[in-house]
C-alpha cells in the first residue's frame, strides 16, 4: 500500500492508523500497553440468553487499538453472540461496561455505535453497482458528495477494485464480491472493523488469498479488528491475539503461538490441534516448568506452567501434536535426550502434503504425522519427541 493511500485514507480526521505499531512488534506491544485510554473495546462482565440457554456467561473482552484480535471457537461457543452484542444486533441481559472508542454504547441502537460489521453473506445490494454498494454507508449519513466520491475511489482503491467500481455485483466472483463488502465496511472509517465469518463461503484458494489481503489492511490502517472465526488456521494466520471461547465462556486468550503451544486445558489442546492427549501421573516437578509424567508405562516429560497446582501422584493428561512426534528404531542412539514411547506401527494414510500413521501404544493409539515423505519410517518399534513439544495438563 502506497504512502499516498495511507495519507489520503486518514486525511480526514485522526484515525487508529496514527497508532499504529510496525509489523512484528504489534502483539508484544498491545500485550505491555496498560493504559484504560489504549482500549477501544471494554467488555465487561456480559450476560446473555435465549431463551435459557445461556449464551455469553458473565464474559469480559477488551481489545487495544490497532489489534487485530480474533474470537476463535465452535459452533455454539457464543462468539458471534458476543460480536452482536458488541455491533448492537443483540442487547444483552446484563453488563457492568460496554463501551466502544470511550463512549458508553450499553442501550445504543446499532447504527449509532462507532463500528462495522461484515459478514459471511456479504449483504451487497445486487441492484447498485460496486460504487454504489460502497457510497451507500456515506450517503445514509449525508456525507458531502465530493467527499463521498473520493472515499469511495480510496476504499475501492484499497482492495484493489478500483478499475470495477461500474460493475454490478452479480459480475463478480466471490472474493470480489468479498473485496467489496469489506471496501464498504471500510469506508464510514468505523473505530472498529468486526467480521463474522467473511471467509466461510470462498474455496480454499480464495480464502488464502483473502488472509493475506485482511492482514495488508490491518496493517495499512492501523483499525481495530475483531474476527469471527471456527478456523484455528485463520486465527493462527491473522491475529494478534485469540480468545477461545467455549459454551459461553473464556476458555484461554493469547498470542497465536502461545494458543498453538501451550493449551491451558484439554479442550484448547484438542482444538488447536493436539491429536495426541494421554492419560498420565504426575511422578515429580523437574525444574520450574517441566514435569515428568508417567504415560503408557513410559517416563515422560513435558512443559506445564509453574502456577499450575499439580503435585505427585495427581491424575494428569500429556498432550503432543502428531507432527512432532518421529518414528525411531530404539538402541540406535536417536532418542538421546528426548520422550521416547514405546508402540507398535498400524498402518498409515497419505493426504498428498503429509503422511498420517498410526501406532498403538499401551491401552491406546497415536497418530504421527509426516511432512516430509523421504523422511517417513515404515518400520520402527517407538516415537520420539522433544521434552518441550509435550504439555502437561490437569485433568
Amino acid at each position: 500500500m502506497t504512502t499516498m493511500k495511507r495519507m489520503l485514507w486518514s486525511s480526514a480526521r485522526p484515525q487508529a492508523s496514527d497508532l499504529a505499531i510496525p509489523a512484528g512488534a504489534m502483539s508484544d506491544a498491545l500485550m505491555q500497553a496498560r493504559s484504560p485510554a489504549d482500549l477501544i473495546l471494554e467488555a465487561t462482565d456480559v450476560v446473555h440468553a435465549y431463551g435459557h440457554v445461556t449464551a455469553l456467561d458473565h464474559v469480559s473482552l477488551h481489545a487495544r487499538r490497532g489489534e487485530f484480535l480474533t474470537i476463535l471457537g465452535e459452533s455454539g461457543s457464543g462468539k458471534t453472540t458476543m460480536l452482536r452484542v458488541i455491533s448492537g444486533l443483540e442487547q444483552p441481559v446484563s453488563a457492568k461496561r460496554l463501551a466502544i472508542d470511550g463512549v458508553d454504547v450499553t442501550g445504543m441502537p446499532a447504527a449509532q455505535r462507532n463500528c462495522t460489521t461484515v459478514f459471511q453473506s456479504y449483504a451487497l445490494f445486487p441492484h447498485m453497482s460496486v460504487e454504489e454498494n460502497v457510497a451507500y454507508g456515506l450517503k445514509l449519513r449525508k456525507v458531502a458528495h465530493d467527499e463521498c466520491r473520493e472515499r469511495t475511489r480510496q476504499a475501492l482503491a484499497l482492495v484493489r477494485l478500483g478499475e470495477k467500481g461500474g460493475r454490478r455485483i452479480g459480475q463478480l466472483s466471490g472474493g470480489e464480491r468479498q473485496r467489496v463488502a469489506l471496501a464498504r465496511a471500510l469506508v464510514t472509517r468505523p473505530a472498529i472493523l468486526l467480521l463474522d465469518e467473511p471467509l466461510g463461503a470462498l474455496d480454499e484458494r480464495l480464502r488464502f488469498d483473502m488472509q493475506a489481503e485482511l492482514v495488508e489492511i490491518h496493517r495499512t490502517l492501523g483499525m481495530t479488528f475483531i474476527y469471527i472465526t471456527h478456523s484455528q488456521e485463520e486465527a493462527l494466520t491473522m491475529s494478534d491475539r485469540i480468545v477461545l471461547m467455549r459454551r459461553g465462556r473464556i476458555e484461554q486468550s493469547g498470542g497465536p503461538e502461545q494458543l498453538f503451544d501451550r493449551p491451558v486445558s484439554r479442550f484448547a489442546a484438542e482444538f488447536m490441534g493436539f491429536e495426541n492427549v494421554l492419560p498420565c501421573t504426575v511422578i515429580a516437578r523437574v525444574t520450574a516448568e517441566t514435569i515428568e509424567v508417567e504415560a503408557a508405562g513410559t517416563h515422560l516429560r513435558g512443559h506445564c506452567p509453574a502456577d499450575a497446582a499439580l503435585k505427585p501422584g495427581d491424575s494428569a493428561l500429556i498432550a503432543v501434536r502428531a507432527e512432532r512426534l518421529a518414528p525411531i528404531v530404539q538402541g540406535n542412539g536417536q532418542g538421546a535426550g528426548l520422550n521416547v514411547l514405546p508402540c507398535r506401527p498400524l498402518g498409515q494414510l497419505y493426504r498428498g502434503k503429509y503422511t498420517d500413521q498410526s501406532a498403538e501404544i499401551a491401552g491406546g493409539v497415536l497418530k504421527i504425522r509426516t511432512w516430509d515423505q523421504n523422511a517417513m519410517r515404515e518400520t520402527f518399534d517407538a516415537v520420539a519427541c522433544r521434552p518441550q513439544d509435550c504439555v502437561v495438563l490437569p485433568n
